[in-house]
């Protein structure tokens, strides 16, 4: 069982001194308010001061419309915003009401040292919910939906060059999949899980029931796509993966962000591991655990930052006092991959003025000087 030691702020690593690493994360408000946007906006988090703070909005969108289910990925001291579902958000009696709108093929680029916006070339095809990852400064992206109505997933790919401002159409995968996961890894990219289905006219891949624990597989250098069975151990996709070391890892699924521990992925045997004293039963502070007066929390959201050896949790939670009254805060929880057991670190909480929604998985920025 891990265990969990407080501090205000992290530890500094050898491997992490020089380059200034920096997460970023973009946000939306979660209930409508006459005097609150609820459009989405990009909070920057610094490791080494445990402090957030908010740093742009991203541009073109109308008051209460919100974007859902885009990427967004870093390349140099670029923040890339990609597809995506545009939403609308209003107050409807008792409840928040969201209308979906428009599938987007926009792709927007923020950069982080003018703070300055600029609108690069769209999409071949508009997606959201799609995979999407970064190898050898190209923007991958596979899968999603490309439509509002649609029931299913759609396999085509293409891929985007930051110094030409192009995308290019890559082969279609065999499988059509959403809410699927891109990760770089071992020179290939990686399209896991989703909720997929082998494509009509294929028959060599195996029933439909084993799509959903499928990943797809590019080699850059052939341009072809390869199946891989039952690397996903469920039929549920995964919330996130990220590479640490040259190993793969993850901690729970679309539906529950945390299962309990950490997995590491076995390529040999095809399975994953649970890591050594990376069991907690929630990732929440232990600052206050003690306390017979700890408020009851709820998780509302929860994303991976790989840094060094290091795998950080941001976590955002709903908490009730005593008194009823509801308050938002958030978390960072960090795990040390390098140490075999003890590898947990609490860091100090911060209380929200109100509850946001992760509108995207985070991503991670090393600048320097």
């Amino acid at each position: 069982m891990g265990s969990l030691t407080s501090s205000s702020r992290p530890p500094r690593r050898q491997d992490e001194d020089s380059p200034q690493f920096r997460v970023y994360a973009s946000f939306s408000a979660k209930n409508p308010s006459s005097d609150i946007n609820m459009s989405n906006w990009i909070e920057c988090y610094n490791p080494s001061t445990n402090n957030w703070c908010r740093v742009t909005s991203i541009p073109g969108l109308v008051e209460n419309h919100v974007l859902k289910g885009f990427a967004m990925v870093i390349i140099a001291d670029f923040i890339y915003i990609i597809g995506g579902l545009l939403c609308h958000k209003g107050n409807n009696s008792d409840d928040v009401s969201e209308v979906d709108l428009e599938v987007y093929q926009s792709v927007l680029r923020y950069n982080i040292k003018t703070d300055s916006w600029f609108k690069c070339t769209p999409l071949k095809v508009p997606r959201f919910d799609f995979a999407c990852t970064v190898y050898r400064n190209k923007i991958y992206v596979a899968g999603g939906k490309c439509t509002i109505d649609s029931v299913k997933g759609v396999s085509s790919s293409e891929v985007y060059d930051p110094a030409l401002d192009e995308w290019e159409l890559l082969p279609n995968m065999s499988t059509s999949r959403y809410k699927c996961v891109g990760v770089t890894w071992q020179g290939q990219i990686y399209v896991v899980g989703g909720f997929a289905e082998c494509e009509a006219n294929d028959t060599t891949q195996g029933p439909f029931s084993m799509a959903r624990s499928s990943a797809e597989v590019y080699n850059t250098t052939t341009n072809k796509w390869d199946f891989l069975p039952r690397m996903w151990e469920l039929d549920i996709p995964p919330n996130q993966i990220v590479v640490i070391g040259g190993k793969l890892f993850s901690s729970g699924d679309c539906y529950k962000k945390w299962k309990g521990f950490i997995e590491k992925y076995d390529r040999e045997l095809n399975i994953w591991n649970e890591v050594d004293g990376s069991s907690l039963s929630s990732p929440t502070s232990l600052l206050d655990v003690t306390s017979p007066k700890r408020p009851q929390m709820i998780q509302l959201y929860l994303t991976m930052a790989p840094i060094g050896a290091r795998l950080f949790f941001l976590a955002g939670y709903q908490m009730t006092t005593d008194d009823e009254t509801l308050r938002f805060r958030s978390e960072v929880h960090v795990f040390d991959t390098s140490v075999n057991g003890g590898g947990w670190t609490s860091l100090e909480p911060v209380i929200e003025d109100g509850e946001k929604e992760l509108s995207c998985h985070c991503s991670v920025y090393k600048g320097r000087g």
